[in-house]
C-alpha cells in the first residue's frame, strides 16, 4: 500500500466509496467524478502504479480485473445495452490517480474516436 495512494486507502476502508464488488485480488467503485451514468474503477487490492510499472508477477491480477469487468457490468445494469473499458497509462494518456485502474463506462451510447 502506498500511504499517500487515495485507491489505497478506499480498498483499505480509510475512505469511504460506493463499492460495487470485492474480492482478494481487486476492488471495484463507483468513480467519484463520473463520465457516464454508470462509471465504476476496477483497482488491483495490492498498490501497482499503473500498466507501464506491473511486472511479470502481476499477470494475474491484470487478467482478474478484466475478468470482473463483465461482473460489475451486470452489477450495475449495464451488461445488456454495453460498455466502454479505458485503462489510462501515463500522464498523456489520461492517469490522474497512479494506482493501476480500468474504467467500467456505460448507461449511454459512446461516441469514437473517444479522446
Amino acid at each position: 500500500m502506498a500511504s499517500d495512494c487515495v485507491f489505497c486507502r478506499i480498498v483499505n476502508g480509510d475512505i469511504p466509496a460506493k463499492i460495487v464488488y470485492r474480492d482478494d485480488q481487486v476492488v471495484a467503485f463507483h468513480d467519484a467524478h463520473p463520465q457516464a451514468p454508470v462509471h465504476v474503477l476496477i483497482v488491483p487490492a495490492r498498490h501497482i502504479e499503473s500498466l507501464a510499472a506491473a511486472q511479470p508477477e502481476d499477470e494475474g491480477v491484470l487478467g482478474r480485473i478484466v475478468a470482473v469487468a463483465p461482473k460489475v457490468a451486470a452489477l450495475t445494469g449495464i451488461d445488456r445495452s454495453g460498455y466502454r473499458l479505458v485503462l489510462n497509462v501515463g500522464r498523456d494518456g489520461g492517469l490522474a490517480v497512479y494506482h493501476l485502474h480500468l474504467h467500467v463506462l456505460g448507461g449511454r451510447r459512446m461516441g469514437w474516436p473517444p479522446g
